[in-house]
């Protein structure tokens, strides 16, 4: 009987060869997620620019027309009424307390108060001029900070402040998140930020951008 050597053939199954497929190499990849990172920060700035916008147009246009939100309908800006008067003469704590007192109701508070809102407003909800309206908005915030003055445990007349935190409230969240969104030139997703970057003006001034 004849015995045959089969030990030279090759099995009729074959594991597919990688040879010639593409392969991502793990710079491109990590490139790859990193643009993908970028992108999607760019798009929570992006969010967040216009959330903090309508903030600050909705108090605006509330304090202007009194639509019976923070204003009672008849008591806005445009039917006499002053956007300043209630949240200054209401000042009971902090070192500039009497100051705020003499101001309220003053026109130019009153003008400088909604010029600010409406100008950090537009600004954020354009995504133009960043950097203004953070210098503004952090100022506007530092002010309400100091006359609500979170630090007071009572207020003049003696009785508790109620405040929540001797420190860190949402006018300081509010700066902060401005300064942030400057920084990272969050106007030029979803904005106007490069049109705006491109105006001779803002060219030659680097810091209206």
């Amino acid at each position: 009987m004849a015995v045959h050597d089969h030990s030279h053939r090759h099995p009729g199954f074959h594991l597919p060869s990688l040879r010639g497929t593409s392969r991502t190499s793990p710079s491109a990849q990590a490139t790859a997620e990193a643009g993908a990172t970028t992108a999607t920060t760019a798009y929570v700035f992006a969010g967040l620019r216009f959330l903090i916008g309508f903030v600050f147009l909705w108090a605006f246009l509330d304090k202007t027309f009194g639509f019976g939100y923070a204003t009672p309908g008849g008591k806005g800006w445009v039917d006499g009424g002053s956007p300043t008067k209630g949240f200054l003469s209401g000042v009971a704590a902090g070192p500039m307390e009497s100051t705020f007192h003499s101001w309220a109701g003053a026109a130019w508070a009153d003008w400088l108060f909604m010029m600010g809102l409406l100008g950090v407003g537009v600004a954020l909800t354009a995504g133009i001029a960043l950097r203004l309206a953070a210098v503004a908005g952090t100022a506007m915030m530092a002010l309400m900070w100091i006359a609500e003055w979170p630090p007071a445990r009572h207020l003049s007349d003696g009785s508790a402040s109620m405040s929540t935190n001797p420190f860190a409230d949402y006018h300081l969240v509010y700066a902060v998140v401005l300064i942030a969104l400057a920084a990272a030139g969050a106007g030029a997703t979803w904005g106007l930020g490069r049109l705006w970057a491109r105006l001779p003006i803002v060219s030659r001034h680097r810091w209206l951008v």
